[in-house]
């Protein structure tokens, strides 16, 4: 339950923007922050790719990016769409052909890149592949890749010069007629990112996709990604959003959802609240909640778990959570359910016992909410 309405401090206001469809997936508007990834298997490789696209889909992922860089690519491609649990989009660059490919082979949307896409009349027939196949757009503009004239009037990558990009590339589009496009304006500088997607979401009404471009490994990729992906959702900036790391994407689902949770704008999967445990701890807390984040991968419904090494903030943590355990003496602690202290539990048994518990929270909210759904219709 949402505790916004007695909490108004914790509520986020969405920036107001147009929703458009990416296969079947709504994006904008009043639609839920997608997560995105993207594959790094060679796109040619059908198995391998849709074997990554399934993994990504199972961690969450609505929306998967594939590269196409080739003909051999575009054909590949029809096999992957038909396989993917996911709607596809085609990411492409240089080659304006491959995006009337991809269209032809049943990309969801098409992600064009300004500087490197050509002529305006290329665009043009990029958006009318679009158009006939029914696929949506994404304008994805890189600080690093620029055009040229803007380059020269700027002197060099800035929020100015990207922003100015994206409206120039809009104007094409909506000249053509083409309203079913989304739009980045991406980085690797956390500011620069940042005050592009602030002037970008006053000058248009578009769905906005989130990402700090080549934000590096897992570690820093996703401090940095949190920092500037956090910052602009807690603005009420973002309708769809890549956490881009030098790591499996599966990884970048999982960070991307864990930025979301933690500002309550999307909740998926079991939210664990630990504390960095001291010499207070009554049992390993460190390994107890690696071996919970492995055992409880599997669980989908949104849910908190609370992990507290003693009693000083343990009680407290576990009545606002689903399940909770607070570590006490003589190798025992307490668990809680739905916020109430109910039974002592040795710490041999915790990890086990805890699993069952979530599993068993976890399905009886699976059967309250469809009740709620079933009333409903």
């Amino acid at each position: 339950m949402s505790l916004n309405h007695i909490r108004p401090w914790r509520n986020i206001y969405r920036r107001k923007s147009r929703q458009i469809m990416v296969g079947s997936v709504p994006v904008g508007g009043d639609a839920p922050i997608t997560v995105q990834t993207m594959t790094n298997t060679l796109t040619t490789d059908v198995a391998a790719t849709v074997s990554q696209i399934q993994a990504c889909a199972d961690a969450g992922a609505d929306i998967v990016r594939v590269s196409v860089p080739d003909e051999a690519s575009s054909k590949a491609l029809k096999e992957i769409v038909r396989e993917s649990p996911v709607p596809i989009v085609a990411d492409i660059h240089f080659h304006y052909k491959r995006g009337l490919e991809a269209a032809e082979a049943g990309a969801a949307c098409l992600r064009i890149n300004p500087g490197n896409i050509g002529s305006q009349e290329r665009v043009r027939e990029v958006i009318k592949a679009a158009r006939d196949y029914g696929c949506s757009m994404r304008i994805g503009v890189n600080a690093g890749s620029l055009e040229k004239h803007l380059l020269d009037k700027y002197g060099e990558p800035c929020p100015d010069a990207m922003v100015e990009s994206g409206l120039e590339h809009i104007k094409i589009l909506q000249d053509n007629d083409f309203h079913d496009f989304k739009i980045s304006v991406k980085a690797s500088d956390v500011f620069m990112a940042a005050a592009a997607y602030q002037a970008l979401a006053e000058a248009t009404d578009a769905p906005i996709h989130l990402g700090i471009t080549e934000a590096g490994g897992l570690m820093s990729g996703t401090i940095k990604s949190a920092i500037g992906l956090g910052n602009l959702l807690w603005m009420g900036i973002g309708d769809t959003i890549r956490v881009s790391l030098s790591a499996d994407p599966v990884e970048e689902v999982k960070v991307g959802y864990d930025i979301l949770k933690s500002l309550g704008l999307r909740h998926r999967g079991v939210n664990i609240i630990s504390c960095p445990s001291c010499a207070r701890q009554g049992f390993d807390v460190i390994k107890t909640v690696e071996a919970l984040e492995r055992r409880l991968e599997h669980i989908k419904t949104p849910m908190s778990l609370s992990i507290i090494g003693c009693v000083v903030n343990g009680p407290g943590e576990a009545i606002m959570t689903d399940v909770g355990f607070t570590g006490g003496g003589n190798g025992a602690g307490m668990v809680y359910l739905a916020g109430q202290q109910s039974h002592k539990l040795s710490n041999d048994e915790m990890v086990e016992h805890i699993v069952s518990q979530v599993e068993t929270r976890a399905a009886m909210l699976d059967l309250e909410a469809a009740a709620v759904e079933n009333a409903a219709n």
